[in-house]
Order: C-alpha cells, then sequence, then structure tokens
C-alpha cells in the first residue's frame, strides 16, 4: 500500500549518503591514502544526517552560492527551501584544493569521505554577515545595537561561526559512520526510513513533532497532548547530539520522557525518538530546520511554542512562529517547504482554571499560573531549590532530582525573560 506521508523534502526522495557493506570497507580503505581533516562536533552531526536521509535533499557541503543563497533568501543556488547554512570550515594552511579526496575524521574515526569542488574563504566580515543572517533576532539581546555587545560572548551559534576556520569547503560527501547513536540509544536513534515505516505500519498521514531538548515538563505535555487529539499520532523528537554547558544530558532526557509516556500517554499514538544534531541556538531560523529535517522523517506538521530554539533574549517570545508566515514559496513542492507549523501560544499551569491552559484560553491573571519553562526547571534543580507543584510530573522529577545529585560540578544557568515569566 502506497504511503500516506508527506513526501521527504526537496522531491527526489530521501536522499542518503551512507554506504554500507562491501562499498563501505572499500571506502575505508581508499580513505587511508586520504588526506585526513578533523572535523567538529557539528560537522559529524551534519554528515550523519547526510547519511540518513535527514537533510535530504543535500548530498554534501554547501557550495558558496548555496551559503549566501541560504543566509539572504532561505533558498539554496536552485531555488530549494533551506533556513541554515550547512557548511564545512577547514584552515587555508591545510592545503586543500579543488579536487581532492579527503576524509573527515573525528576522535580518530572516519566519518566520511569528500571530493571537493569549491573552496571559498570566510572573513571575519562574512562570518559577522552570516551571524547577523541566521542568529539576530527581535528580542531585547537583539536590537538597539546590543546584538554585537552581547552575542560574542553569550550566544553560542554566533560563538561557533566566529571561531570557525578561514575557509569553508563544498562537495559530495560518502558516509562511513553514525558514530555512537546506533549503539547508545538503540530503540531511539532512528532513521528517517524507519520513522516513516513505523508511521505507515500504524495507519498514521498527519504526524506532528514536537522538537525537545529539555526533559519534559508540562507544558511540553500538553502540547504533545494538543498534537495527538488533532492528529495520527505525534513524534517526540528530542537532540541527542551536543548541547550548551548546562543542559541536561541527552540519556537522561530520553529516560525521562519514556517515564512520562509510560505513564501519561496513551502509547499507540506517540514515539520517542532522537536525532543525531547539535544544537545551533539559530532561533527562528532553526525552528525552519526543525520542520525541514522533520519533513524526511514522515512529519508534516511542527509544533512551535514559546521561544522555540532560543537562546538568552536574543528572540521574539513567538518569533520561530511569525518567520513560518515570511518565507518563500515557489509554488513547487519539490523545492518548497512542506511540513507545516503547529503554532501554540504560551501554556502554564492555571489554578484558577484548574488545569493546563493558554493565552488564548485562560482569562487569569498570571499570580494564578505556574510558567513552565526548560530553563527554568534547570535552574531550580541545579540549585537544589523546590519545584513548585503542577511543573512536571513527580515520577519524572524524581529522576531529574537524582541525576542532579549525582553532579560535582554544577553550571550556573541564566534566567532569560521568556523563561521568568515577566513579559506575560
Amino acid at each position: 500500500m502506497a504511503s500516506k506521508l508527506v513526501a521527504p523534502h526537496g522531491g527526489k526522495g530521501l536522499v542518503c549518503a551512507l554506504l554500507s557493506g562491501a562499498e563501505r570497507d572499500a571506502e575505508l580503505e581508499k580513505a587511508k591514502g586520504m588526506k585526513q581533516v578533523e572535523i567538529s562536533d557539528r560537522a559529524k552531526g551534519d554528515l550523519i544526517m547526510m547519511g540518513i536521509g535527514g537533510f535530504s535533499p543535500l548530498t554534501g557541503f554547501m557550495t558558496k552560492a548555496d551559503w549566501k543563497g541560504v543566509c539572504e533568501n532561505f533558498q539554496m543556488a536552485d531555488g530549494t527551501f533551506w533556513p541554515v547554512p550547512i557548511t564545512l570550515d577547514v584552515d587555508k594552511s591545510e592545503g586543500i584544493s579543488v579536487g581532492d579526496d579527503i576524509a573527515l575524521v573525528k576522535d580518530g574515526e572516519v566519518f566520511a569521505t569528500m571530493n571537493v569542488t569549491e573552496a571559498f574563504e570566510m572573513t571575519e566580515d562574512d562570518k559577522k554577515w552570516e551571524c547577523e543572517k541566521v542568529f539576530m533576532g527581535e528580542g531585547e539581546e537583539s536590537v538597539d545595537g546590543n546584538f554585537w555587545k552581547i552575542a560574542p560572548d553569550d550566544h553560542p551559534g554566533v560563538i561557533m561561526v566566529m571561531n570557525q576556520k578561514d575557509m569553508n569547503i563544498a562537495g559530495p560527501v560518502k558516509v562511513l559512520s553514525e558514530g555512537e547513536y546506533p549503539a547508545e540509544y538503540p530503540g531511539v536513534y532512528l532513521t528517517p526510513a524507519q520513522t516513516r515505516a513505523m508511521f505507515d505500519e500504524r495507519g498514521w498521514a498527519n504526524v506532528a513533532a514536537l522538537q525537545l531538548r529539555n526533559p519534559m515538563h508540562r507544558s511540553h505535555e500538553y502540547l504533545a497532548k494538543i498534537a495527538v487529539e488533532v492528529c495520527d499520532g505525534v513524534l517526540i523528537h528530542s537532540l541527542i547530539g551536543n548541547l550548551k554547558p548546562g543542559d541536561i544530558p541527552a540519556p537522561v532526557r530520553v529516560k525521562a520522557i519514556d517515564i512520562l509516556i509510560e505513564n501519561y500517554f496513551v502509547k499507540e499514538n506517540v514515539i520517542n525518538s532522537g536525532y543525531p544534531l547539535d544544537m545551533r541556538y539559530a532561533g527562528p531560523r532553526e525552528g525552519l530546520l526543525h520542520a525541514t529535517f522533520r519533513q524526511n522523517y514522515g512529519v508534516n506538521n511542527m509544533l512551535i511554542g514559546r521561544d522555540h530554539a532560543g537562546v538568552g533574549d536574543f528572540y521574539g517570545l513567538f518569533e520561530a512562529q511569525e518567520i513560518f508566515d515570511r518565507i518563500p514559496e515557489t509554488g513547487d513542492d519539490a523545492k518548497d517547504l512542506l511540513c507545516k507549523p503547529m503554532k501554540i501560544d504560551w501554556t502554564f499551569y492555571c489554578s484558577e482554571c484548574d488545569g493546563m491552559a493558554s493565552l488564548r484560553t485562560c482569562p487569569h491573571d498570571k499570580e494564578s499560573r505556574v510558567i513552565l519553562s526548560g530553563t527554568k526547571l534547570r535552574k531550580a534543580l541545579s540549585e537544589g531549590a523546590e519545584i513548585v507543584d503542577h511543573f512536571g510530573r513527580d515520577e519524572v522529577l524524581d529522576h531529574l532530582k537524582e541525576y542532579y545529585a549525582s553532579l560535582t560540578e554544577k553550571v550556573e544557568v541564566k534566567m532569560q525573560n521568556a523563561a521568568s515569566g515577566d513579559s506575560m
């Protein structure tokens, strides 16, 4: 029976660069004679996503024309929608030239080989321009000349880009490893082909995804259940790549979700899974990226709540929702983003309503509301503070408290305005 799921992004089906079997063995042997180029954690995650089809239709790292088009217009050179540059930086002194075949290595493991088709310089001005296009938002830390006063020290995405090397290289890749993810997250780390097969088996056609980088609190649970009510099913999709210091590690978060699903969801209607990227902390642009690669996983609705993928106060509270209304559309389903946002207002527990509510449904003042955010939860847990009633499910909080009790070093968690509820 034909699948009823949304088509993968880009109109070419799932584009998977991962080799296996004898083909992989032969390429690994070839890689031994190639120049070995050490890559970042971010590039490792990008390669794995190219390998498994998560970044369809990408076949490799972006050219200068793609990079420029994505930053300026959300479109690659051929007009295909893409919201965030997927680039590979190297040092000019490594002597890499167009035409070279190189091995991309992380911590002694060859993750891919690459044929270099283009190399372009990235000056400090180029990096700043990219940061302004990709990371500058409408929040108070971005406007009125504040961005470059604050971002170089406080925005993880900006810090990452400004620390990149002085040249980007482009070209197709052959991916040779999925890293630690299959072994460390069995049954949770799923490829787009696997999630699509699971959705088809359950008869799902209308699927929503909930993006997570924090453990699920009551607002996350509420968002997922709204989607369960109006869709065939929900993919609870956690980032299992790298986060910034102070964020909660993936194994702890995955177990917290399992506990929540076991006790508070109809299991047939949700799937707990993870994907291998690092956070870019690009706020609205990252929300678009989340929708783009979720389309490859078979998802056609992306839950977007308050301050999605935000960091600090660089972004407006609902900027990640509004940006979906501004992206280009060509009228060609093969080039446009087909995964649409499910825009949900600010959610919280209200004692007067006696349940979860949002600004669209609750008429009461904020003194009646328990403001829920991942940042607020991490700060309270890190400081050993009391967790207010209705913030999270007791079983989940017990699990998280056990993790924090095991830490020998604590990282200070910065409370942004959105998390405090001051701007409600």
